[in-house]
């Protein structure tokens, strides 16, 4: 039986990863009312069985939208911000493992294939950054910038959203925490760097392996290993505080990697470093098994009996202080290499972002500036 995916999309179940994408296959959303599936009608219609069938390659579709607002504030205790600003919605990076991917069910989209072929550009971001910045009751604190998804993803390089807002931040004083996985950053070096001597921006690298070959099957279309590090050598090297977040550490996956990242990393510049544990929310554990049981068949079980031991007998657990790092005899393992290495290597930290310099941009006047 050939599974029907949104949009008239057919998937075959078994038949193997997708070239350039990270899932698998339409998980269908946690919201969704009714599924379709298609069945063969005795005349070969799903051509299951010809082995000269190649399905349509996948492609980006981007649609634009509108926001009502761009700010989105959270009050969870183990996240280091308190507001972000997301000009996307889904990601082409195709990370496997990304913890966003369940939001795409939200727009009765698959938080499978759906989060990374069909995205979201939100076109008036920069205007309403600069609305929300200049009401009267806004309090300066640092803005997360592409958070849920990657502002810096392929698609950026046309759509300048991500630009757009951050000289907005630069104009206004307002500083900005970016974590990336795209060396795209480097072309903003010339609004990064003075923003950098101002105190207004801290960049973190987010190196998940050193294997150019698990990159490419695990997160596709993100940069590649070598890549980042060029990246974090290039922002250190223009002044721009840097970091490396190892994200996600994935056991009998990833993990033995950790102090090879540090070390990688630190020698390309990073200031400071930290780790999360692999999470797995809703949809999410569907695709990152189906993941698991394409590359990694021998593997998979291993790797989710030690996942759940990490979070309390099952494959995730939301509470706070434990989500980002687990619990039990592996995630202490995990806790205490990565605390040795951090030491060892000497990472210094990022000094603090500045909110003293902020001034509320003021509304474009047909009259232009008089004073």
């Amino acid at each position: 039986m050939t599974t029907l995916g949104p949009h008239g999309k057919l998937r075959i179940p078994g038949s193997g990863p997708i070239k350039g994408r990270g899932a698998a296959s339409w998980v269908e959303g946690r919201f969704e009312r009714r599924s379709a599936q298609a069945c063969d009608d005795g005349w070969d219609s799903l051509r299951e069985d010809d082995p000269t069938f190649q399905p349509a390659p996948l492609r980006t579709h981007v649609t634009e939208e509108t926001a009502r607002s761009i700010i989105s504030r959270n009050q969870s205790p183990d996240v280091g911000f308190s507001q972000s600003v997301n000009p996307y919605r889904g990601c082409e990076h195709g990370c496997v493992y990304c913890f966003a991917r369940p939001s795409h069910a939200y727009l009765d989209l698959s938080p499978g294939l759906d989060f990374e072929t069909r995205l979201f550009a939100k076109v008036n971001a920069p205007e309403r950054l600069r609305a929300e910045l200049g009401k009267p009751g806004y309090v300066c604190s640092p803005i997360a910038l592409g958070i849920n998804t990657d502002g810096y993803q392929p698609i950026e390089r046309e759509r300048n959203i991500t630009r757009a807002c951050l000289e907005i931040c630069a104009q206004a004083g307002q500083p900005v925490h970016i974590v990336t996985k795209s060396a795209l950053v480097l072309r903003d070096l010339d609004l990064l760097a003075p923003m950098a001597a101002r105190g207004l921006v801290e960049v973190h690298l987010s190196v998940t392996t050193l294997d150019n070959r698990l990159s490419a099957r695990m997160e596709p279309r993100a940069a590649a290993p070598h890549a980042r590090l060029r990246a974090i050598r290039g922002l250190a090297e223009a002044g721009v505080p840097a970091g490396v977040l190892v994200a996600p550490v994935i056991p009998m996956i990833s993990d033995h990697e950790l102090e090879a990242i540090l070390e990688a990393t630190r020698d390309a510049g990073a200031m400071s470093a930290g780790y999360v544990l692999l999470r797995l929310p809703h949809e999410l554990k569907q695709v990152w098994r189906e993941w698991l049981e394409l590359h990694y068949p021998q593997r998979a079980a291993h790797v989710m009996s030690l996942v759940q031991q990490m979070r309390g007998g099952r494959d995730y657990d939301s509470g706070y202080g434990t989500r980002m790092r687990g619990e039990g005899p592996f995630a202490d393992l995990i806790r205490a290499r990565f605390n040795r290495a951090r030491r060892a290597l000497g990472f210094a930290g990022l000094p603090p972002l500045r909110t003293d310099l902020f001034v509320p941009p003021r509304e474009a006047s047909p009259q232009g500036e008089l004073f």
